[in-house]
């Protein structure tokens, strides 16, 4: 197994360097992971590293999910078949620019509960997935016959506390299940004291200044093995924000120096996939970041999986220190399907109640109080007052649509510098109804406790309004009636189809349409958001295509000009 002698790796009794990939298994199609593990291969690493997701695993408290997409075992099965070994990172908080770091939504709920620290009731939540998640890896363990040859200990811990016994849990948890295996932990590297453990390997983010990092641990930790565990090569993208490029000529020339000083390294990412579904995070600072749908990175492959320019800088350096195999030759993987009209729609509204939950209260309830995960959740009262009253929309995380008697009249954001509104109710008893978008929950920094929906009973007109029905939107369920049109109110979803006998990936460009989600054969592919930007088209796996009928669905949170869109072979992400 791999130890640590003179300050260096060892594997299998002989100096070891790990030549690592990031891939996320929950970010690709099970029929794309063996695409992405064999280029990691042909660029001449040696290891596959991926985080652990517990909200993907766990979605309500007591119910498991390991299939499909969260098919773990089968995803370290191949690497190992492919020859590639394995580091896992179960946290159970990845950050990642995921949903919440990982953490599953419905931990909000038990209020008095404090997130990632020895507080019982956190640590028996963590306990109770552990003893589903972890006795799943003793049998991939290198010396049990399989790739696994080390696993991380919470992650970058250092830059949130300063719990010793939390992280001591951790360590007692891998005993306790018999993953006797190389353990370590990952800050960047002017956190590492307050991350690390005494008798477990530090090990260091970053992106550039290479001789700064490690001088930091040496000064800390004298003797310790050297490994960037996380080398950024790219970075993520935020709605309203730019698209981030690092150039392969600056990867190339850190990697080079990386490599000089027999350094190990892995890399995030080299692959890093989508973001379906609901499960983009935020990082919230001095305002609110979502990230967006794709999570590209600009990494050593594309979204869709294709070699870069960068990955090709890479492959050099590499050559230069070790022997590569020969080039990945690739295959057209994307096709431009056309034009697909979208022939039917019908309002959220008519199809409210076949497509929600229904809860209610004597005043609105956060998101996960109501046991809702994700999506959209639609709060009704009535104002029995009449005239303009003042309303204030901090309240609102993190979008909100707001009707009185069935006509939107504002439409308000959490990052929106101007939270005092002035609602105008015509009758005598009104109907005000705010249907409230969850746009990721933040995944990083002080904000990691982050409830979302109508989180307070607003202050309207400078008075309480009470009893209040909640309807849980998860899109989950879609509508399977359409052409109703008695309400002629946003949100609408359209409905059209196309045929894809080839099979091949492509990309949804929704040009004209501004804000929603779209579906395909009933997969949730992720957000759309044309006039924030910068993503303008969704990623769309070939494996999720039928031959015939395929059914796409849109759901349009606000306008649209028009009622058709194109299935193009390129991304456009900025």
């Amino acid at each position: 197994m791999l130890t640590v002698q003179n300050e260096s790796f060892y594997f299998k009794g002989e100096p070891f360097q790990i030549l690592s990939g990031g891939m996320h298994y929950f970010r690709t199609v099970p029929e794309q992971w063996e695409d992405r593990l064999l280029k990691l291969k042909a660029l001449g690493l040696n290891t596959v590293e991926t985080y652990i997701p517990w909200n993907f695993h766990e979605p309500k408290k007591g119910e498991f999910n390991f299939s499909g997409m969260a098919d773990i075992e089968r995803f370290i099965e191949l690497a190992h078949r492919l020859g590639l070994y394995v580091i896992l990172r179960p946290a159970p908080y990845i950050c990642a620019e995921w949903e919440m770091g990982g953490l599953p939504s419905w931990l909000l709920k038990h209020k008095s509960l404090v997130m990632r620290s020895s507080h019982p009731s956190f640590l028996k939540h963590v306990s109770d997935y552990f003893a589903e998640l972890l006795p799943k890896f003793k049998k991939h363990l290198y010396q049990n016959g399989g790739p696994v040859i080390a696993m991380q200990i919470e992650n970058e811990y250092g830059a949130y506390g300063n719990d010793g016994a939390y992280l001591a849990f951790y360590k007692e948890q891998y005993e306790k299940h018999e993953l006797d295996t190389f353990l370590f932990t990952s800050d960047g590297p002017d956190f590492i004291k307050q991350g690390s453990m005494p008798d477990v390997t530090t090990t260091l983010n970053f992106g550039s200044r290479v001789g700064e990092a490690f001088d930091a641990l040496e000064a800390f930790k004298p003797g310790s093995p050297k490994m960037v565990a996380e080398f950024w090569i790219g970075w993520f993208d935020y709605w309203t924000g730019e698209h981030t490029v690092r150039s392969g000529e600056d990867v190339s020339a850190v990697f080079k120096e990386i490599m000089e000083k027999n350094i190990s390294v892995n890399f995030y990412m080299f692959h890093g996939g989508t973001n379906f579904g609901f499960m983009n995070g935020a990082n919230h600072y001095d305002i609110y970041y979502p990230t967006i749908t794709s999570y590209d990175y600009d990494s050593l492959l594309t979204e869709g999986g294709a070699i870069t320019e960068k990955y090709k800088a890479v492959k050099k350096v590499l050559s230069e220190y070790r022997e590569v195999p020969a080039d990945f030759v690739e295959a057209p993987s994307a096709k431009a399907y056309g034009e697909v009209m979208l022939t039917e729609s019908v309002s959220l509204f008519d199809v409210l109640e076949a497509i929600s939950g229904k809860a209610e209260h004597i005043v609105p309830l956060a998101m996960e109080d109501i046991d809702q995960s994700y999506g959209y959740t639609l709060y009704r009262t009535t104002v029995n007052r009449q005239g303009a009253l003042k309303f204030n929309s901090s309240n609102i995380r993190d979008r909100g649509f707001i009707y009185i008697n069935g006509r939107c009249v504002a439409t308000t954001y959490i990052n929106d510098t101007e939270k005092e509104l002035v609602l105008d109710f015509p009758e005598a008893v009104n109907t005000l109804e705010i249907l409230v978008e969850n746009m990721g929950r933040a995944n990083y920094g002080e904000h990691l406790t982050d409830p979302k929906g109508l989180v307070k009973n607003p202050w309207l007109g400078e008075q309480y309004f009470f009893h209040w029905e909640m309807f849980k939107v998860e899109l989950d369920r879609l509508p399977e009636v359409y052409g109703i049109n008695q309400d002629q109110r946003f949100p609408k979803f359209y409905r059209g189809s196309f045929d894809a006998a080839d099979g091949l990936d492509t990309y949804v460009d929704l040009h004209g349409f501004t804000k929603g989600n779209v579906f395909i054969n009933g997969f949730n592919l992720g957000r759309y958001w044309n006039t924030a930007g910068p993503q303008q088209r969704l990623y769309l796996p070939g494996p999720l295509l039928k031959n015939e009928n395929n059914e796409i669905v849109v759901l349009e949170l606000e306008n649209t000009a028009t009622d058709q869109i194109q299935l193009l072979d390129q991304p456009k992400l900025g």
